[in-house]
């Protein structure tokens, strides 16, 4: 059954929550928003939520535990791991961990573009890129911090340390970058960018 839906970061989320309890989807959004996993996976919208636990439950890996009724809340479905769940859960993990897996954001596709922008222009994105970057940078220094003060151990925090690391080499990347915009030592010649475009379409002829 396990073959039947493929691994996705909220799915292995999903299954690695059920691991320690039956959860409803309220539940399960409450506590990824506690522990701060909404940095690494995204829950801003519980209908994608509901979807990945639909996939789960059609591929036999969850299954509904009970329905909780209460006068206050709509009705809530419970659900909980199956064995096939369990085993489902350690195949994903293991190969998210062995193999890189080849992604496709958007900040690449736009720097393979930069050309088709003034300088200046360039100059100013990058800039409140960076910017932003080192806001995220801050945010994850602090709940780094209080985490760490608040005793959680370090394998729990692993994916913030990450996320750190990640967003401190991009911004060293971002100013380096943007300071030899400013020096003049990052240029180009529009004519020559496009005598090189045309060099390589004729070798393709």
């Amino acid at each position: 059954m396990s073959t039947a839906v493929k691994s996705s970061p909220l799915g292995l989320t999903v299954l690695s929550l059920l691991h320690f309890k039956p959860l409803h989807p309220y539940g399960m959004q409450r506590l990824l928003k506690q522990w701060g996993k909404e940095q690494v996976v995204n829950v801003g919208q519980r209908t994608g939520l509901y979807r990945a636990i639909d996939r789960l439950l059609t591929a036999g890996l969850v299954a509904v535990r009970e329905t909780e009724r209460d006068q206050q809340y709509p009705e809530r479905t419970v659900y909980e791991l199956t064995e096939a769940g369990r085993e489902a859960t350690r195949t994903w993990l293991l190969d998210m961990l062995r193999s890189p897996k080849q992604e496709f954001p958007e900040f690449p596709v736009a720097l393979s573009n930069l050309m088709l922008l003034a300088p200046a222009e360039i100059e100013e994105a990058l800039a409140a890129r960076l910017s932003s970057v080192r806001d995220a940078q801050s945010v994850l220094e602090r709940g780094q911090a209080e985490a760490a003060g608040s005793g959680v151990p370090r394998v729990a925090l692993l994916e913030t340390e990450y996320s750190l690391a990640i967003a401190r080499a991009e911004a060293g990347w971002l100013a380096a970058v943007i300071a030899d915009f400013r020096s003049g030592a990052l240029a180009w010649d529009a004519e020559e960018l496009l005598a090189i475009a045309a060099a390589s379409e004729a070798q393709t002829l």
